[in-house]
């Protein structure tokens, strides 16, 4: 009896044996298992972490190559991203330290938004003081080349004043005269009768010219190319003049009759043959004729 007693206690206390045995083991393997899926969870989440910190990285990239002034702000911010990726890359996977990146995260986002919002005003104002210049450049573009052409219209206006105010000279005549003693003189168009060569012309009536003394230079070529009278130099800008007289007179705003004489030196005779007869104004040539002498 007592023997059939210990053997009944023995299987009540192996059966509460196993129970507890297998109990236990049932935990461990879903205590097990659960860690699994926790540490399976926090590996995602920490993935999930890493992208959006890569995506707020990117971000700022294309910020600042958009940004043409360098935003120091904006450097700084990415590197303090570049620095919060490569500590997380290894991190223990755990809640604590999740939890502590994910914080860090929710910040540096804020930081961002704020950040990008003055980039983009700072961009909107660049943009608008961008196309106030380019407008301002048309403006004076458009100005110079109104001026220039305006400048050029007076320019061509000057000379055109310039040439307009020079005195004139028409009906300009060469001949041959004798000269008596009673100081009349004679037309003749032998050579070897001509004591002097008149040359006779009328200055043109020009309000443009400032009345006073002026002069104009007389011109004789003979028919041997020589300059007759004074023979004499002077310069205008690059232009070399010869002259035989100059003739000069008070001008008065009126039309002018001018006759002016010419002699040989020691009374030499007159070279038979062609004779041209110019008038300048300085280096403006105003009127030319020729005559002949037999």
């Amino acid at each position: 009896m007592e023997n059939n007693s210990k053997s009944t206690g023995l299987k009540i206390a192996l059966g509460v044996a196993l129970v507890l045995f297998l109990g236990t083991g049932f935990y461990a393997l879903n205590l097990s298992k659960k860690s699994s899926e926790v540490e399976k969870e926090l590996t995602e989440q920490k993935r999930l972490v890493m992208d959006d910190l890569n995506t707020m990285a990117k971000q700022y990239d294309e910020a600042i190559s958009e940004n043409k002034i360098s935003n120091n702000n904006l450097i700084e911010a990415r590197g303090r991203i570049q620095g919060l990726i490569d500590s997380l890359k290894i991190s223990e996977t755990n809640v604590k330290s999740l939890w502590r990146y994910k914080q860090k995260y929710v910040s540096l986002q804020k930081e961002m938004n704020a950040l990008l919002a003055q980039n983009d005003s700072l961009r909107a104002q660049n943009s608008y003081l961008a196309t106030s210049l380019d407008s301002t450049r048309v403006r004076l573009e458009e100005r110079t080349m109104f001026n220039d052409s305006l400048l050029s219209q007076n320019t061509a206006l000057a000379e055109v004043v310039n040439k307009a105010s020079v005195l004139g000279a028409y009906g300009l005549k060469g001949s041959g005269v004798i000269e008596r003693a009673s100081g009349k003189l004679i037309p003749t168009e032998r050579a070897r009768r001509t004591d002097k060569i008149r040359v006779c012309f009328t200055v043109t009536k020009n309000t443009l010219v400032q009345s006073g003394d002026q002069e104009l230079y007389v011109q004789i070529i003979d028919p041997l190319n020589h300059t007759l009278g004074l023979n004499e130099q002077v310069q205008f800008d690059e232009t070399i003049l010869n002259y035989s007289l100059i003739s000069k007179f008070n001008y008065e705003n009126a039309s002018l009759d001018i006759c002016e004489y010419i002699a040989t030196k020691d009374k030499e005779k007159f070279e038979e043959g062609r004779y041209v007869v110019k008038v300048y104004n300085e280096q403006n040539l105003v009127a030319t004729t020729e005559f002949t002498l037999k």
